[in-house]
């Protein structure tokens, strides 16, 4: 069976680094921090006190009010980055088929806000239970999929990825299954997150997964530092209009990139910590490059997962080096995350975004906060320390790993007639 070709026709993204596709992508390039000291509720006792909160951000800008009251902010903010990436591919319902339009939305941990704020209510009243009817609709993890949908009108597979923090890059995957195999047309496919609250720093906190570099929130995202000491919570959301190539061509849609591969594996391991030779990614890196018909030495840029924890750097550089070989010292390296922070269910969109814009600008976004060599790491490697580095990319691969051992990569590739 001939697999139809799948395109990236429209991108929307809210991030840490600013409220739009552009901005995101400006804070990118220019190596910008987008944590600091957390200003949604008093962190004082908290082992972190910071995050990468969005900025500036204000859904009444952009959703009515009553839409505000009725739904949590990861689903204001999936509903927020679908409606630019829909409007960047000047998407008419009119002219496309709404029964071949589906929404696959993910999310790692979906409504928690709304969670923490029910049960508060809740244990600090009479015990009377005066529930708010939205709750359940505001806290589940499909209902953004939902959300969008219902916007649209759009009536193909509608539903929700939920693996962690590779929730996305699988929402991406199952968009390229159903497109492939011609049993859709078009996707809005990615994820949000939004999970900067008690519970939530609260919870990783007690995990010993945060950053607790307190002291100066900007640099505390360091991923192959060797002082690196957590990740750095984020929150936001990034959509990727997925299109089968012919359905853009026919109504003359811009292409961004080629979506040529997807794969996910299991570390079958541990809960929370990567496999210590890093074989679930080294796996999953060795099927997207099979799914995707490419070679080691055919990718220029790998967006890895690069958490900046202290076992997860390590184990992903190990699988890297074992896929790639001599082709590894070829690579440019880089974590999106050490400006965006980790945007948890969200980060596999975004990130995979990042890979879009670098092949089509020709730039590769830095690793930032990098200030002392780890001598666990070849030094004949590029992680892209710092600063932006121009470089011709064919083709850029995106790794995403979650709790629980999951591991997802997808492969974009420079469009080619």
């Amino acid at each position: 069976m001939e697999l139809r070709r799948v395109v990236v026709t429209g991108m929307g993204a809210l991030t840490p680094l600013g409220n739009s596709l552009s901005q995101s992508w400006e804070g990118m390039k220019e190596g910008k921090s987008g944590s600091d000291y957390i200003t949604f509720f008093d962190s004082s006792k908290f082992k972190t006190k910071f995050a990468c909160e969005l900025k500036d951000f204000d859904p009444y800008t952009y959703l009515d009010r009553k839409e505000v009251r009725k739904i949590d902010r990861f689903s204001q903010t999936a509903l927020i980055a679908a409606d630019e990436a829909v409007r960047d591919a000047r998407i008419d319902r009119a002219t496309v088929d709404v029964d071949r339009v589906g929404v696959i939305w993910a999310s790692g941990i979906g409504g928690l806000t709304s969670l923490c704020e029910e049960l508060k209510a809740f244990y600090t009243g009479d015990g009377t239970p005066h529930f708010n009817p939205f709750f359940i609709p505001r806290m589940i993890l499909d209902i953004a999929a939902g959300h969008i949908s219902m916007r649209y009108g759009f009536r193909g597979p509608n539903f929700a990825t939920v693996s962690a923090c590779a929730s996305s890059t699988n929402a991406l995957i199952d968009a390229l299954s159903y497109i492939r195999q011609d049993m859709a047309d078009l996707f809005i496919a990615g994820g949000s997150e939004s999970v900067i609250n008690e519970a939530g720093v609260g919870g990783f906190n007690a995990m010993k997964a945060l950053s607790e570099r307190n002291e100066d929130p900007a640099t505390a995202s360091r991923p192959f530092d060797l002082d690196r000491d957590g990740f750095v919570m984020g929150e936001g959301a990034g959509a990727l209009i997925l299109e089968e190539l012919g359905h853009a061509l026919n109504r003359g849609a811009r292409i961004y990139a080629e979506l040529s591969g997807g794969a996910a594996s299991a570390d079958a391991y541990h809960i929370t910590a990567p496999h210590p030779e890093g074989l679930g990614a080294l796996h999953v890196m060795q099927k997207v490059l099979k799914n995707a018909r490419l070679l080691p030495g055919d990718i220029d840029y790998i967006n890895v997962h690069g958490t900046s924890t202290p076992l997860g750097d390590i184990a992903e550089v190990k699988a890297i080096q074992q896929v790639f070989g001599e082709a590894a010292y070829r690579l440019n390296i880089s974590s999106t995350k050490s400006m965006t922070g980790h945007l948890l269910g969200a980060a596999g969109a975004v990130e995979a975004i990042a890979c879009i814009l670098a092949i089509n600008h020709d730039l590769v976004p830095p690793t930032i906060n990098h200030f002392t060599n780890d001598p666990l790491f070849d030094p004949r490697l590029n992680f892209t320390f710092n600063k932006s580095q121009p470089r011709k990319i064919g083709a850029a691969l995106s790794n995403t790993f979650g709790f629980g051992g999951h591991n997802a990569s997808v492969i974009f590739k420079k469009y080619e007639a």
